[in-house]
C-alpha cells in the first residue's frame, strides 16, 4: 500500500467507506480507521476525515473516538456527525435541530474565504441528512457558510487546520464535492499516488491469500480451497466471478446460478445465454423455485422474508455440494457483496441495520465465522464493480444490466394479512401522518411554478395505508408514502423540479412520512374502495410483477434510457379492490454508488404510455410513481 494517506474514521455512517472511495477516485490513497484507534494507526496520515453516522453526539451511548488526533497537527475534516465531533472536540454545543434536513439544500457562503471552497460558485448544491444541529459555534471557529435551515453549515479554524461541514461532500449529489476532497487532499499537501489498476490487483492478491494458494513442486500455485459462486446473474456477481476466474482459473471455481422463482421475465435463460457468450464454461444453472415459494409462502414480515430466502440459498447450496461430490470442507462460498449491502446489515462497528441483506443471514454469518465466506467486492460501490468489469474484459451487457438482487422480486411484492392498519402502533402513526399532511400549505409551490402546463392548483393529498423501509439520518424508518393527486395529470403534468421540492418538503416535514409518490392512474369506479388485501409472495403475483417489469424495462430500451436510468424497480402492492388484483409502484432510481439516488425523470410522453400498457394488464387497480429522493427512501420498498 502507498505510505502516505487520507484515513477516515469511520462513525457507523451509511456513507464512511464512500468517502474513502471519493479521494481513491481522485487519485489519494485512502483507508478507514476505527475511531477509537491508537494515534500509532496515523502513521505517514496526511490528513484526517470523520464520517457521519447514526448516533446523535450528546447521547451517552456516542461512539468513543481518540481525542488525541486532535494534537497530532494534522488536518482534520468532520462531515455531518463528524463535523459535532469537531465542534464538541473544541467547545460548540450540539442539540436536536427543530426541523432536520434530508436531501437537496442550497449553501450560501458567509463571504469568508475557506480553502475547501476554492474554485466553488456560490449558491451551490449540497446534499443533507441530519437531525441535530450545531447551536453554538466552537470557539476560534468561524462560520464559512449556511443553508436555509441549518446557521453553522460549514466551519473552520484556520490555525488548528480543522474544518466541519454539516453535509455530505461525499455523494453524487453534492456537486462541488470532489473539488472539496481535492482542496482538502491539497491542504494536507498529499500527492497523488492511486489509480483502479492497483485497485484490480489488490483485488486479485487477496483473492489468491483468502483462497489459500500454495506452491507446487514444478514451480506453479494453485488454491487449496475452490470457490462455489452464487450467480444472480446482476453486476455485482458477474464481475465477481469474473475476478475469480481470472486470480484461481476457471478450474477452481464454479458458478451457480439458482432460478429461485424470483427472477426477471425469462431472466434465467436470458442469463445463460450471456455467460456463454463471455466464454465462461464453468457455471450451472439450478431450478428451486419451486423450494424458494415454499421457503417464504407464509411470510408477511419483510425482514423474516429476507433471512428466510438467504437461508434457503445456503439449503440449495449444501444440497448442490452433495449432488455434485464436492469437498464442502474445502470449498469457499462466493458472493458478491457490496460494500453497501455490509452497511446496511449494520455491518460495522457504529453501524445501524436498514435492512436485512440475503447475504447476511444467520447462515452466511456462520460460514463467514468458519473463514468459509468470500467476497471480492465487499469494501467497493457500484460504479467502482462496473470499472473493474470493465478491465476484466466483460462486455456492456453484462456490466451494464439494472442491478438485481439475489431475493430478486420477492422482495418488491409487498404481503399482508388485509387488516387496515395492522396495529395499534400503526393505526396512531397512519392517524399522526394524514393530520400532519392535512396541515400542510403545498399551493405555494404550484401558484408561481412557471410550468408551462397551466398546473397552478396544488393536490390532493393522502396516505397510501402501506408502510415501506427508508433511511434517514443514517437510522432505518418504516412509515407510510404519501400520495399526490392532480386531476388529470397527463394532460397538466408538474415540472419534476416542482415535485422533487415537494417530495422533499413533505418528508423533511413529518417524520412519520418518508415516500412521495405521484398517483398516474386509477380504474374507473375504484374511488373508495381499494383496501389492503391478505395477500403472500405467490407465483401469480410474482408473475403479475415480472409482466410489468417486462414492459417497463422495454419501453426503457426502446427511448434509449435504459443506460441512463440506474436501476427500475417494480413494487407490487396488496392494495386493491379485491384479492388477486393490485397496485403498481414504479420505482426508477438515477445513482452512482447505491448509497445516494434521484427518482428518475422520465419523459413524460413515455411515462404515459407505460403507464397505458399497465392498465390494459387487467390487474391492477392503481399506479402510482416514487417521487421520492434516498435519503429518505431506500430504493426498494421492503
Amino acid at each position: 500500500m502507498p505510505e502516505e494517506r487520507i484515513s477516515v474514521l469511520d462513525f457507523g455512517s451509511q456513507y464512511a467507506h464512500l468517502i474513502a472511495k471519493r479521494f481513491r477516485m481522485l487519485g489519494y490513497y485512502s483507508e478507514i480507521v476505527q475511531p477509537a484507534a491508537p494515534v500509532s494507526a496515523y502513521k505517514n496520515t496526511k490528513g484526517i476525515v470523520l464520517s457521519g453516522g447514526p448516533s446523535s453526539i450528546y447521547e451517552e451511548d456516542a461512539p468513543e473516538y481518540n481525542s488525541g488526533i486532535f494534537s497530532l497537527g494534522i488536518p482534520v475534516l468532520g462531515l455531518c456527525y463528524g463535523h459535532y465531533v469537531v465542534a464538541k472536540q473544541n467547545g460548540g454545543e450540539i442539540a436536536k435541530s427543530s426541523r432536520g434536513e434530508f436531501g437537496f439544500a442550497t449553501l450560501k457562503t458567509n463571504g469568508v474565504d475557506c480553502p475547501l471552497f476554492a474554485g466553488i460558485s456560490f449558491p451551490t448544491q449540497v446534499w443533507m441528512s441530519h437531525q441535530d444541529e450545531i447551536t453554538s459555534c466552537a470557539p476560534g471557529f468561524e462560520p464559512v457558510a449556511f443553508t436555509e435551515n441549518c446557521r453553522f453549515a460549514a466551519v473552520q479554524n484556520l490555525e488548528k487546520k480543522q474544518f466541519g461541514l454539516q453535509f455530505h461532500a461525499e455523494v453524487k449529489d453534492t456537486p462541488c464535492g470532489n473539488r472539496i476532497f481535492g482542496n482538502f487532499a491539497e491542504f494536507c499537501g498529499m500527492r497523488k499516488n492511486w489509480d483502479q489498476d492497483k485497485v484490480l490487483s489488490l483485488l486479485v492478491e487477496q483473492i489468491k491469500h483468502d483462497a489459500g494458494f500454495s506452491p507446487l513442486p514444478d514451480g506453479t500455485r494453485k488454491p487449496r480451497r475452490k470457490v462455489l459462486l452464487f450467480l444472480s446473474g446482476g453486476v455485482d456477481s458477474t464481475v465477481a466471478f469474473a475476478l475469480l476466474n481470472k486470480a484461481l482459473g476457471q478450474d477452481n471455481v464454479l458458478g451457480l446460478h439458482i432460478d429461485n422463482g424470483f427472477m426477471r421475465k425469462n431472466e434465467s435463460a436470458e442469463i445463460a445465454r450471456r455467460y456463454k457468450e463471455a466464454g465462461f464454461t464453468n457455471f450451472i444453472c439450478k431450478d428451486a423455485s419451486d423450494t424458494f415459494l415454499n421457503a417464504i409462502k407464509d411470510e408477511t414480515d419483510p425482514q423474516k422474508k429476507r433471512k428466510a430466502v438467504g437461508e434457503t440459498f445456503i439449503k440449495v447450496r449444501d444440497e448442490t455440494v452433495r449432488e455434485l461430490g464436492l469437498d464442502a470442507e474445502n470449498m469457499l462460498l462466493g458472493q458478491g457483496t457490496l460494500y453497501p449491502d455490509v452497511i446496511e446489515s449494520g455491518g460495522t462497528e457504529n453501524s445501524k441495520t436498514i435492512k436485512t441483506h440475503h447475504n447476511r443471514v444467520e447462515g452466511i454469518q456462520a460460514l463467514i465465522e468458519k473463514g468459509l465466506i468470500i467476497e471480492p467486492l465487499k469494501e467497493l460501490y457500484k460504479d467502482e464493480v462496473r470499472a473493474i468489469g470493465g478491465k476484466l474484459g466483460l462486455p456492456d451487457d453484462l456490466i451494464y444490466r439494472h442491478p438485481f438482487p439475489g431475493p430478486g422480486l420477492s422482495i418488491n411484492v409487498l404481503c399482508g394479512d388485509g387488516i387496515d392498519p395492522q396495529t395499534d402502533i400503526d393505526r396512531q402513526q397512519l392517524k399522526t401522518a394524514e393530520e400532519k399532511l392535512g396541515k400542510l400549505d403545498l399551493q405555494g409551490f404550484f401558484a408561481n411554478s412557471g410550468t408551462g402546463t397551466g398546473c397552478t392548483k396544488a393536490p390532493e393529498i393522502s396516505v397510501l395505508p402501506v408502510k415501506s423501509v427508508g433511511v434517514q439520518g443514517d437510522f432505518r424508518t418504516y412509515t407510510f408514502p404519501a400520495v399526490l393527486g392532480f386531476p388529470c395529470i397527463f394532460q397538466d403534468f408538474p415540472q419534476w423540479d416542482v415535485l422533487e421540492k415537494l417530495s422533499s418538503f413533505i418528508t423533511n416535514s413529518i417524520p412519520d412520512v418518508n415516500r412521495t409518490i405521484l398517483l398516474l392512474w386509477k380504474a374507473e369506479d375504484v374511488n373508495g374502495k381499494l383496501r389492503l388485501q391478505k395477500a403472500r409472495c405467490t407465483k401469480e403475483r410474482l408473475d403479475q410483477t415480472r409482466e410489468v417489469d417486462a414492459v417497463v424495462l422495454e419501453e426503457l430500451r426502446k427511448a434509449g434510457l435504459y443506460r441512463s436510468v440506474f436501476q427500475h424497480l417494480t413494487i407490487n402492492l396488496p392494495f386493491a379492490v379485491s384479492s388477486g388484483r393490485c397496485s403498481i409502484v414504479l420505482r426508477p432510481v438515477v445513482s452512482e454508488d447505491v448509497m445516494t439516488a434521484r427518482f428518475a425523470r422520465l419523459p413524460v410522453p413515455l411515462l404515459q404510455h407505460i403507464t397505458e400498457r399497465i392498465a390494459a394488464m387487467g390487474f391492477a387497480d392503481a399506479v402510482y410513481y416514487d417521487i421520492t429522493n434516498k435519503p429518505p427512501a431506500t430504493f426498494g420498498w421492503e
